[in-house]
């Protein structure tokens, strides 16, 4: 007998997915490379009546957010990160919130000199929110 999808402990998908590139080819990633294009996604949400359970839990978490946003002041997207994130790590993904748009604004204006370096720095933050599951 083999295990379901739901009985397997896989870590939630990611709405984040880089663009890189390597050796003149174009792939997308939901792990940071170095040099990527941070591009947002949004996943679908079920067909018609037809909805799937994690899209049904979806919805009971944006209700539970909308129910409690009066006290907490946060919206569904961020009530929902808050409430992924380790009590441990909420600290620094909250820090990394910040550096990591930051960083990335910075790079427009970076030389070519000093772009292999920034690129690392990016790459070494995006993996640490990875690794933390911000």
């Amino acid at each position: 007998m083999t295990a379901t999808a739901t009985g397997q402990n896989l870590p939630a998908p990611s709405r984040t997915v880089y663009k890189c590139i390597s050796n003149s080819k174009v792939f997308y990633s939901d792990s940071p490379c170095l040099g990527a294009e941070r591009i947002e996604v949004e996943p679908t949400r079920g067909v018609g009546r037809v909805k799937r359970t994690d899209v049904r839990r979806e919805h009971l978490r944006e209700m539970m957010a909308e129910t409690v946003k009066p006290l907490t002041g946060m919206d569904a997207k961020q009530y929902n990160t808050f409430s992924r994130r380790n009590a441990t790590a909420r600290h620094e993904c909250r820090a990394l919130d910040n550096q990591l748009p930051k960083k990335e604004q910075a790079l427009t204006a970076i030389t070519v000199e000093l772009r292999p370096e920034a690129d690392k720095q990016l790459l070494k933050l995006r993996q640490r929110y990875r690794d933390l599951r911000c």
